[in-house]
């Protein structure tokens, strides 16, 4: 199994023919779409989500199919029975790998602003997508994709949270906002200038990909 950083949140997972995208936002290349065989989305965020492309994409392709959440998924309406809708505690099969589903809501931004619904996605049983969410799945993680910066995290947070999952690696995604500065300040606090964490962190630039 190979894990492709795509830009921001959006992350390729291919395994032999197979190639599952994950949120595909307004923030990602439109070719990160090119030959996918599923698309997984956690919410209805624009940089997770950009609809008028996963159309497009879906038009191009009638066997391509999308796993999310039921705000995301009527925002896809007229698609048919190519767009699943899944909950927190469901196990799917997508492009032939199964997919477990952990969590049910985004991370608060601020108490006044109501949280929407957000999925997290482990596929395989080894590469866990949260989203915008710090959720600590029941089960074990291998591979953490661990979103580094948003409006709604801070570094305690995240270091708390690469503990509690206790991966066996952990790879930066969600940081399409941050520059070198700032990239360098959370990945030392999340590694050798923190307190510790028992997970190897470690940040993929768009593009490149790692054998998992």
């Amino acid at each position: 199994m190979e894990l492709t950083k795509q830009g921001h949140a959006c992350i390729v997972i291919s395994d032999g023919d197979q190639r599952i995208v994950v949120d595909p936002g307004a923030f990602t290349d439109p070719s990160a779409l090119e030959g996918a065989t599923a698309v997984l989305i956690t919410h209805e965020h624009p940089d997770h989500f950009e609809p008028q492309r996963l159309r497009a994409a879906l038009d191009a392709d009638p066997a391509l199919e999308l796993w999310t959440n039921t705000s995301v998924a009527v925002l896809l309406e007229g698609l048919g029975g190519r767009v699943h809708v899944v909950g927190h505690g469901d196990a799917v099969t997508v492009a032939g790998i199964d997919v477990h589903v952990h969590g049910e809501l985004h991370a608060e931004i601020h108490p006044e602003i109501p949280r929407i619904a957000n999925v997290g996605f482990l596929v395989g049983g080894q590469v866990f997508h949260p989203g915008d969410a710090l959720t600590v799945p029941d089960e074990p993680v291998a591979t953490l994709l661990l979103p580094v910066h948003a409006p709604w995290s801070k570094t305690a947070e995240l270091i708390d949270y690469v503990r509690a999952v206790h991966a066996d690696q952990a790879f930066a995604v969600h940081d399409g906002a941050l520059n070198d500065i700032g990239l360098g300040m959370v990945g030392g606090l999340l590694g050798e200038r923190g307190p510790g964490t028992p997970t190897p962190y470690s940040r993929l630039a768009p593009g490149d990909s790692v054998e998992l």
